[in-house]
């Protein structure tokens, strides 16, 4: 394996078609079982090229612009399940003709736009905020009292307008099936006088089914105790459980300086510019080879990204030997949101992307060149 990595140039994220074909039939799995339908989420995974495989597993795909549902229409063969804070009026017509389902995250948005909706035959829901979230990250909390995203139970106390069948919420985060047990009980709290009425409930997003640990079995437990009490559908839209440990990053030392009390070696890749979450979440992916925590006898060094932003860089890493400009560093998890969320800030490089396939050969996705970067901006 350590051979086929070596053969990509870097910079590239790699994904593994082995890994993800597994996380695909743990998913399988639980839809078969839970009797529900589990759709890829676009924003956090949107490797097209891997879409073929995708589609054998997963029921199409949700959707937060017109981008994103030209992508499902294209390449999952299916309109898309769309959601989005608010939809223009030149976007709107567009959306709801490849679109299966609409949610509004405003009845302002729905009194809109429901005619579009009639005539295009769209199922057409409400995002809800079901008043609780284990989130502990306030950026990535759709569920604070503060909110934007979905309707608060108050405005909904005398029920739905006409032609709403479906409830949407989304209050997880890379978090477990215990954690979506008490959402659940805050949304039945909260609108239970609706949920009986509903022909589907879109269950967002985070959950982290493929993550080792998770109990699956406990998940649908509690998918089908829901499906039993209320008959309706349920939809699932992880992102991150599709792509989770399915790939990585390899990059390049550069250099190495000697500044302040740790050395930093120079990445050929940017943790603004390619890994956003490494310094907004702030997530620490981990790197093969190395601890993040210290260890007797292992040498510290800082991975520094290749823009000229201050804070492009990682804290300590600790390695068995000394590093070299040119040795490779793998850094791992970076197929879900990672690629999703890159830039071409400052103009640096954007990694290639490769495919590992199942049967031991390379594809070479895309390679960004000089016009990828000079289109964006005129």
């Amino acid at each position: 394996m350590e051979e086929l990595y070596a053969k990509i140039p870097a910079p590239a994220f790699i994904l593994n078609e082995s890994l993800l074909r597994a996380n695909l039939e743990k998913l399988a799995y639980v839809s078969k079982q839970a009797d529900v339908q589990i759709i890829l989420a676009l924003k956090g995974y949107a490797l097209w090229k891997s879409f073929p495989l995708i589609r054998k597993y997963l029921q199409g795909a949700t959707a937060s612009s017109l981008n994103e549902v030209l992508l499902c229409n294209e390449y999952m063969g299916t309109r898309a399940h769309t959601y989005a804070p608010a939809y223009s009026k030149h976007e709107i017509k567009e959306i709801a003709d490849k679109s299966s389902h609409i949610t509004f995250n405003s009845l302002n948005q729905y009194h809109a736009y429901k005619d579009i909706c009639i005539k295009t035959c769209t199922r057409m829901g409400l995002r809800v905020n079901p008043g609780y979230s284990d989130i502990t990250t306030d950026l990535y909390n759709p569920c604070s009292p503060n909110s934007r995203l979905g309707i608060p139970a108050h405005e909904l106390q005398h029920g739905v307008p006409d032609h709403i069948t479906g409830l949407h919420f989304h209050a997880l985060c890379e978090n477990n099936s215990y954690s979506l047990e008490r959402v659940l009980a805050s949304f039945e709290e909260r609108f239970k006088h609706i949920i009986p009425h509903m022909q589907w409930i879109n269950m967002g997003g985070g959950h982290l089914i493929t993550q080792a640990d998770y109990d699956i079995e406990h998940l649908i437990s509690i998918l089908k105790a829901f499906k039993q009490k209320y008959s309706a559908h349920i939809i699932l839209e992880p992102g991150g459980a599709v792509g989770w440990q399915t790939g990585v990053l390899k990059s390049t030392i550069l250099d190495i300086v000697n500044y302040g009390e740790t050395p930093t070696a120079i990445l050929d890749v940017s943790f603004a510019a390619h890994m956003p979450d490494t310094l907004e979440m702030p997530y620490r992916p981990s790197i093969w080879g190395a601890s993040k925590e210290p260890i007797e006898g292992y040498i510290p060094y800082r991975m520094g990204g290749q823009t000229c932003l201050a804070g492009d860089f990682l804290d300590a890493y600790y390695f068995p030997k000394p590093l070299a400009i040119g040795d490779s560093i793998f850094l791992e998890d970076m197929m879900h949101y990672t690629m999703v969320k890159t830039t071409m800030f400052n103009g640096v490089h954007h990694p290639s992307i490769y495919i590992l396939k199942e049967k031991g050969n390379i594809e070479c996705a895309r390679e960004f060149v000089y016009d990828d970067y000079k289109k964006r901006l005129s």
